[in-house]
Protein backbone atom coordinates (compact mmCIF):
# COMPACT_ATOMS: atom_id res chain seq x y z
CA UNK A 1 0.00 0.00 0.00
CA UNK A 2 1.51 3.32 -1.00
CA UNK A 3 1.32 6.36 1.50
CA UNK A 4 -0.38 9.71 1.38
CA UNK A 5 -0.20 13.08 2.77
CA UNK A 6 -3.16 14.63 3.31
CA UNK A 7 -4.68 18.09 3.72
CA UNK A 8 -2.80 18.68 7.25
CA UNK A 9 0.43 18.67 5.85
CA UNK A 10 2.21 21.70 7.01
CA UNK A 11 4.95 22.04 4.41
CA UNK A 12 7.33 22.06 6.61
CA UNK A 13 10.21 20.18 4.08
CA UNK A 14 11.45 17.59 6.14
CA UNK A 15 9.61 14.41 4.35
CA UNK A 16 11.06 14.76 0.72
CA UNK A 17 15.18 14.40 1.39
CA UNK A 18 13.94 11.59 3.33
CA UNK A 19 12.41 9.42 0.71
CA UNK A 20 15.03 7.25 -0.53
CA UNK A 21 12.76 6.51 -3.90
CA UNK A 22 12.55 10.24 -4.61
CA UNK A 23 8.55 9.61 -4.08
CA UNK A 24 7.92 12.73 -2.34
CA UNK A 25 7.15 16.56 -4.00
CA UNK A 26 5.92 19.85 -3.24
CA UNK A 27 2.14 19.51 -4.80
CA UNK A 28 -0.07 22.61 -5.34
CA UNK A 29 -0.95 23.33 -1.86
CA UNK A 30 0.60 19.94 0.08
CA UNK A 31 3.66 17.88 -0.83
CA UNK A 32 2.44 14.34 -2.51
CA UNK A 33 3.83 10.87 -3.28
CA UNK A 34 4.45 9.50 -6.28
CA UNK A 35 2.29 6.14 -5.83
CA UNK A 36 4.37 4.53 -8.07
CA UNK A 37 7.61 5.07 -6.28
CA UNK A 38 6.15 4.95 -3.07
CA UNK A 39 7.58 1.62 -1.84
CA UNK A 40 7.10 2.44 2.29
CA UNK A 41 10.80 2.17 2.43
CA UNK A 42 10.46 -1.63 1.27
CA UNK A 43 14.15 -2.74 0.53
CA UNK A 44 16.13 0.38 2.29
CA UNK A 45 14.22 1.06 5.62
CA UNK A 46 12.44 -0.98 8.14
CA UNK A 47 10.00 2.14 8.75
CA UNK A 48 8.75 4.72 6.31
CA UNK A 49 11.40 7.23 6.46
CA UNK A 50 8.47 10.50 5.81
CA UNK A 51 6.13 8.78 8.56
CA UNK A 52 8.79 8.55 11.08
CA UNK A 53 9.99 13.00 10.57
CA UNK A 54 6.80 14.22 9.84
CA UNK A 55 5.75 16.66 13.02
CA UNK A 56 1.84 15.92 12.04
CA UNK A 57 0.98 12.86 11.67
CA UNK A 58 -0.32 13.20 8.21
CA UNK A 59 1.45 10.41 5.99
CA UNK A 60 -1.47 7.34 6.72
CA UNK A 61 -1.24 4.26 4.27
CA UNK A 62 -3.43 5.31 1.17
CA UNK A 63 -6.89 2.24 0.69
CA UNK A 64 -7.16 3.10 -2.37
CA UNK A 65 -3.29 1.80 -3.37
CA UNK A 66 -3.49 -1.31 -1.70
CA UNK A 67 -0.09 -3.29 -1.79
CA UNK A 68 1.51 -6.92 -0.13
CA UNK A 69 4.63 -6.72 0.92
CA UNK A 70 5.65 -9.03 -1.99
CA UNK A 71 4.60 -6.23 -4.16
CA UNK A 72 6.60 -3.20 -2.57
CA UNK A 73 9.43 -5.63 -2.41
CA UNK A 74 8.88 -6.03 -6.99
CA UNK A 75 8.65 -2.42 -7.35
CA UNK A 76 11.39 -1.25 -5.40
CA UNK A 77 13.73 -4.26 -7.43
CA UNK A 78 11.77 -2.38 -10.60
CA UNK A 79 12.97 1.26 -9.41
CA UNK A 80 16.66 0.69 -8.45
CA UNK A 81 17.46 -2.36 -10.62
CA UNK A 82 19.07 -4.54 -7.70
Amino acid sequence: MALKITDECINCDVCEPECPNEAISQGEEVYVIDPDKCTECVGHYDEPQCVQVCPVDCIPKDPAREESKDALTAKYHKLTGK
